[in-house]
């Protein structure tokens, strides 16, 4: 990794960590909701391969985004990493991506047939947008993004796509197939601070719900019968840097990565936080999850601590 990249991450990462000073903490749990926390994969730092994002296949190989390096790639349930695309570097090497001054490869969903979607931010209009990749196929992009935006959170909802724009604070909607990108959602509870505003996304239980990382919040839009967001409503807030979030199950739990603090919340359906996991596990500025059955997958991407990106796993107890 270059020096200069690992400043702007660093200075990025400082500045999310700043917003957040002065915010109240939550209660430790009195009997942990995860258990047998254990690190099961190291990644290179050296080459930029800090994962932002992650899916679980069928087979139980790992999906990841490796933003730095501009790579999907996959980890096999034996611990081998093989490479399924790398992104083309901008021409002016990205330093006009927007907040962060470099090129990165951030959300990433898995269709029911394979094919992976992902976003590129890049702060040129040749490359940033949405991606696909086939099985066994090469990357192509099927939606342009604005230049002076940044893509981050990504979900998929059938045959509709939702992308969270952190820098414009909007979700952006667009067609699976392809095509133009229209603004689904905007408003305050997705805008920034100055920094990074709206970040994770998913679709769940009727509604596109969206963390704010600058404001600490996670928000949710009811999806109405015509397609159209439905009023904005903050379910949980005083979540410092929460990057991306992934749900425990049918319900309404969420577990939630705070990056700048190198810890893992779980949020209840009031909006209470209980933190589960913590620098003491191995979280490293955590960036996403997923969850598959009692099963928990956290990345790490060790952005500010510049150690050791990682992917670490832990039980869900089942009373979470």
């Amino acid at each position: 990794m270059s020096e200069k990249f690992a400043r702007n991450v660093l200075l990025a990462t400082l500045t999310a960590a700043s917003l957040t000073v002065g915010w109240p903490g939550s209660a430790t749990a009195a009997a942990p909701p995860l258990s047998h926390p254990h690190i099961t994969q190291h990644f290179a730092l050296a080459g930029g391969q800090m994962p932002e994002n992650i899916v679980r296949e069928p087979n139980g190989s790992l999906d990841l985004s490796f933003s730095a390096a501009r790579q999907i790639a996959q980890v096999t349930r034996g611990g081998a990493i093989r490479v399924l695309a790398t992104l083309p570097a901008p021409a002016d090497g990205g330093v006009h991506t927007p907040a962060l001054g470099f090129p990165l490869v951030t959300g990433l969903v898995r269709a029911d047939d394979g094919t992976l979607y992902f976003l590129y931010a890049t702060g040129t209009s040749d490359l940033t947008g949405v991606w696909r990749l086939a099985p066994g196929g090469t990357p192509e992009r099927i939606a342009a993004l604005p230049a002076d935006g940044l893509p981050n959170g990504l979900a998929l909802d059938g045959r509709r796509l939702y992308v969270t724009d952190s820098v414009r604070g909007v979700i952006w909607r667009v067609p699976v197939g392809g095509g133009a990108a229209t603004v689904w959602a905007s408003g305050d509870e997705l805008a920034s601070n100055g920094f990074i505003g709206a970040n994770g996304l998913k679709v769940h239980n009727g509604a596109v719900w969206a963390s704010n990382l600058d404001k600490g919040t996670v928000v949710r839009f009811p999806l109405r019968r015509n397609g159209a967001a439905g009023p904005a409503e903050i379910v949980a807030d005083q979540l410092p840097g929460i990057d991306d979030f992934a749900f425990t199950g049918h319900g309404d739990r969420i577990l939630a990565a705070l990056n700048p603090t190198n810890e893992v919340a779980l949020v209840e359906p009031d909006g209470t936080h209980t933190i589960v996991l913590s620098a003491r596990d191995g979280l490293q500025n955590p960036t996403a999850l997923a969850v598959h059955g009692d099963t928990v997958y956290v990345t790490s991407a060790a952005y500010l601590t510049q150690q050791d990106p990682n992917l670490l796993t832990a039980r869900i107890r089942p009373h979470c």
